[in-house]
């Protein structure tokens, strides 16, 4: 699943050109997948509790498959946009029965740490293996083949899963619809207003978007605390262990699906490197995510768990003070991958521990939908805010040329439509478009890494003072 949340990071400068995206939908072709994904991801494992999470596996698995491959005929932008709302509509069954189902089987808490170490340094992996992938893919085929890379990977799961030992299903009333909407409504508002900021610009319609977040989102809460049997269940976030957890989930992976959304873009646009070339340039960072992932299983035996995530927080700050300082250079963005990904595999791995470690087993399913929709969260505002923000200042810093047409100033919303529109002017207007457009992308990227330093080094404080385990 979060292959297919970075796989098309990589492939979205071809996509903008082939299908002419604006600045907008562009945002929305990653994000769309993560906003139905976070939106149902609660519901999807409440349902598992009852129904088995072997079963939504399965129909999980089915369906996104099917999915998948309807996706590779999208001609328009908003077809594509619809296709990954599909796609993370049955994303949302699988994600929270995988980790469920290993709460299940392993009882040992020793065993389970590692068995989700696995699980997370897969999960850190699948993020980090999407531009690879990418890269390879799109240096022979066309950028529909991305969609298809989960088919290969689902496929023997369906296979597998008649092996697994259906979880104990936990009989209850219907599903309470009007808080799936209102959870939608929430998440889909404050989306909307963040993006129109990054878009457009801080205007009364944002204004409008946050504050009609905000207001669902509140009453989301209150209906919960009404019903006998919630949605989700608040009492969870009582233990400042599973809280605290849960932000770590999201921060960390905003973090890494923010890098990678202009991280391919300095590779490919402003390095000129080929896509395998670019996907070759992460590999390192991949294969330390493996090592980092497993290596702090026995440090987090010995270390307090707030040391080591506060810890791995720093080096995450470490990896975009190295894109601040020297102005996103290319050994800069190898160097900052290595220290990003690492970090964020070690996190995966310790705080899921703290999340199922802080809950009793019966509420497995729903602990872990909340972990899942705290990273699809963070997927979104990473995108959103890290990736919004480089595309606010990359506008804020650009000086096109004088005299250039309307067309070239809307195609220069974006880095891939400075690229695309430049090959169809005069040799003179192309190369100074194309310096200008890098020069101002990079400044944007160094600025917008300046600013993530500071708050991850305040979050890491904040954790280490906040996460506390109980012996």
């Amino acid at each position: 699943m979060t292959i297919d949340n970075t796989i098309l990071n990589f492939a979205l400068p071809r996509i903008v050109m082939a299908l002419s995206s604006s600045a907008a939908e562009q945002l929305w072709m990653i994000d769309a997948y993560s906003l139905v994904l976070a939106g149902l991801l609660v519901t999807m494992g409440h349902s598992g509790d009852r129904f088995g999470h072997r079963r939504m596996l399965c129909v999980g698995c089915v369906g996104f498959v099917a999915v998948s491959v309807l996706v590779v005929f999208s001609q328009e932008a908003w077809q594509l946009i619809a296709g990954r709302a599909l796609l993370g509509f049955f994303g949302a069954m699988i994600l929270p029965a995988t980790l469920a189902l290993i709460r299940m089987a392993f009882e040992d808490r020793e065993e389970r740490r590692l068995a989700i170490a696995v699980w997370a340094t897969c999960l850190t992996i699948g993020a980090a293996l999407g531009p690879l992938l990418g890269g390879v893919l799109l240096q022979f085929f066309d950028w529909q083949s991305v969609f298809l890379v989960a088919l290969p990977f689902l496929l023997p799961v369906l296979l597998l899963a008649r092996s697994i030992t259906e979880s104990p299903k936990q009989p209850g009333t219907s599903t309470d619809y009007p808080s799936i909407l209102l959870s939608l409504g929430a998440m889909t508002g404050v989306m909307l207003g963040l993006k129109h900021v990054a878009t457009v610009g801080f205007d009364s319609q944002s204004v409008f978007w946050v504050l009609t977040g905000v207001v669902l989102g509140v009453i989301f809460i209150r209906r919960q605390r009404g019903l006998e049997q919630p949605l989700l269940d608040l009492k969870l976030f009582a233990s400042p262990v599973f809280s605290v957890s849960i932000a770590v989930n999201l921060v960390s992976l905003g973090l890494l699906i923010g890098f990678i959304f202009f991280a391919t873009q300095l590779l490919q646009l402003v390095f000129g490197l080929s896509l395998l070339v670019a996907s070759l340039i992460l590999v390192p960072g991949q294969v330390l995510a493996i090592v980092a992932g497993m290596a702090i299983v026995p440090v987090a035996q010995k270390v307090a768990p707030n040391s080591v995530i506060s810890g791995c927080m720093l080096v995450a700050a470490l990896a975009f003070a190295l894109m601040a300082l020297f102005s996103a250079t290319l050994w800069a963005v190898c160097v900052a991958f290595i220290l990003l990904n690492a970090s964020a595999a070690a996190i995966t791995s310790v705080s899921n521990d703290l999340v199922l470690c802080s809950v009793p087993v019966e509420s497995a399913g729903s602990a872990s939908s909340v972990s899942e929709t705290a990273y699809e969260i963070g997927v979104m505002l990473g995108t959103t805010l890290i990736g919004g923000a480089v595309t606010a200042l990359y506008r804020l810093s650009l000086m096109l040329p004088e005299g250039v047409s309307e067309e070239v100033e809307k195609a220069a919303e974006t880095l891939g439509g400075v690229h695309a529109i430049s090959r169809t002017q005069p040799v003179e207007v192309a190369v100074e478009l194309l310096e200008t457009g890098n020069s101002a992308f990079q400044e944007a990227v160094s600025m917008t890494c300046g600013l993530v330093t500071g708050a991850v080094v305040l979050f890491s404080l904040l954790t280490y003072r906040c996460l506390r385990m109980p012996g």
